[in-house]
């Protein structure tokens, strides 16, 4: 039986690298796979999955308003795929991720949906939420904060490098950029106070950053 993976992280760890890699691995081996992206994505050019160190691959747009079941389902009649890749996963809706889920277990096509966990506010996205509830195997890529520990956590600052509080979840494009971090960093960003002020630290010994 096929799977439904989810591989999660924060801002700049590599996601679309890895997806594209296993795209790849695919391909070179005669196997087909299909690229999945939200059209909310719009950052790079359309219908476009692109990586940091300049990797890319088309893929195939949606809306919040498709089912991906009868979009794979349609191009699964036409040429066998082996392999369903979804970028930006974190954008999904709560019943497109059942419908992907649909895809492995009544299709018999693996899933592998790549996304971030939670959102500048610390909230989980919806799409990652249904996700982590769902996905058979869920795999953690990992990145690191400036101060060397695990960054689990994003802020969104503006072009000063000032953490923002306040906006929607979903807000692509700007003068603003995200920043993973550590959780400590994080609670020291959204409270603009540092580590030592924070009263529920007082009495923990901090290790050097």
């Amino acid at each position: 039986m096929a799977k439904l993976y989810f591989y999660y992280s924060t801002m700049n760890a590599g996601k679309s690298t890895i997806l594209l890699q296993c795209s790849y691995n695919y391909q070179e081996r005669g196997m087909q796979t299909l690229i999945l992206l939200p059209e909310i994505d719009t950052r790079d050019k359309p219908g476009m999955v692109t990586s940091r160190i300049g990797l890319a691959a088309k893929a195939i747009t949606f809306t919040t308003a498709d089912n991906l079941l009868s979009l794979v389902k349609s191009r699964h009649e036409q040429s066998n795929l082996d392999c369903i890749l979804v970028d930006e996963a974190q954008f999904l809706t709560k019943l497109q991720v059942r419908q992907l889920s649909d895809v492995c277990d009544r299709l018999n096509i693996p899933v592998m949906a790549y996304g971030l966990r939670t959102d500048f506010q610390g909230n989980l996205f919806t799409g990652s939420e249904v996700l982590l509830a769902w996905a058979d195997t869920l795999s953690e890529i990992k990145t690191i904060c400036h101060c060397g520990r695990k960054a689990t956590m994003v802020l969104r600052v503006d072009d000063q490098g000032r953490p923002i509080k306040e906006g929607q979840q979903i807000q692509i494009g700007g003068n603003e950029r995200y920043v993973s971090v550590c959780r400590l960093h994080f609670k020291e960003g959204m409270c603009e106070r540092t580590p030592d002020e924070l009263p529920f630290l007082d009495d923990i010994d901090l290790p050097p950053r």
